[in-house]
Formats: C-alpha cells, structure tokens, sequence
C-alpha cells in the first residue's frame, strides 16, 4: 500500500499546482466533488467533451478569421462559448484568454484576435496535457486498489 499511499501524494501535490500555476481554478474542485461511486468517470467524462468541444471552436475560430471579411460577432460568439466551456471545467488560463481575445473582438482588431488564438491554442494545449496527466495518475491509484483522494 505504500506504492498507493505515494500515488495519492503525487495526485495531490500535482493537482495542487495546477491550481497554484492558474491552470486549475476551484471549479474544477467542485466539479471533482460532484465524482462518488455511482459515477466514478464523471470528471473524466465533463472533460472529454470540453477536449472535443474545444477543438471544433478552435478550428471554427481559426476558419472565421480567415475569412477576407471577418464577421467579429460570430468570432466573439465562438469566444465566448469557449470562455464558458472552459469556466465551467475551471481551466481559468483558458478562461482568462478568452476575456482578452472578446476585448479584440470588441475592437474589430484582427492582429490582436490572431495573436490571441495562437495565445488560446497553446493556453489549451497546455491544460489538455495536463488534465491528461492528472487521469493518467487517476487511473494509477485506482488499478493499484485506491481511492481518488478529495481536494479541499
């Protein structure tokens, strides 16, 4: 049990700096609260389908400002969607992105709506590997007879 007990540790100390870096904010806390036996995968499951959400707004976004006349309300409409998506799984730098790149969108500012989509790529990009690792460790402590231990 010591190889479990060192797992948990591992879980805790990573998911603590997830949150201390600002990848992680306390919606992602709750939504880890809202995991019990009868839905084991629950988080697994929200996430996943923010993964999936996320990469069809990134693709719709990078399609809208290639257009030769950008519809900036239709841009500020994937933004914005993505600001919600990533708010309510905490990703709070995907988040905070988001609030940027609406400001540009505001300013009909097409640099600064391409430099922040480059910005909310890599912002993803980042936190999707991380909440991977984060399931990876999930998975470990669970196959060697663990509990998933609570974050406060």
């Amino acid at each position: 049990m010591a190889a479990v007990a060192q797992l948990q540790r591992q879980f805790i100390e990573y998911t603590t700096s997830l949150h201390n870096e600002g990848y992680l904010d306390d919606q992602f806390t709750q939504l880890q609260k809202l995991q019990d036996e009868s839905n084991p995968d629950f988080v697994v499951e929200v996430v996943s389908l923010y993964f999936e959400d996320s990469e069809k707004l990134l693709n719709n976004l990078a399609t809208a400002l290639q257009q030769k006349i950008v519809d900036y309300k239709q841009v500020d409409s994937h933004v914005h969607q993505f600001k919600g998506s990533s708010s309510s799984i905490g990703a709070q730098r995907v988040a905070t992105v988001c609030v940027h790149f609406r400001n540009f969108c505001e300013e009909k500012n097409l640099e600064g709506c391409v430099r922040c989509l480059q910005q909310l790529k890599q912002e993803y990009i980042l936190v999707r590997s991380k909440l991977e690792a984060l399931f990876r460790l999930e998975q470990q402590i669970v196959q060697a007879g663990g509990q998933i231990p609570m974050m406060e």
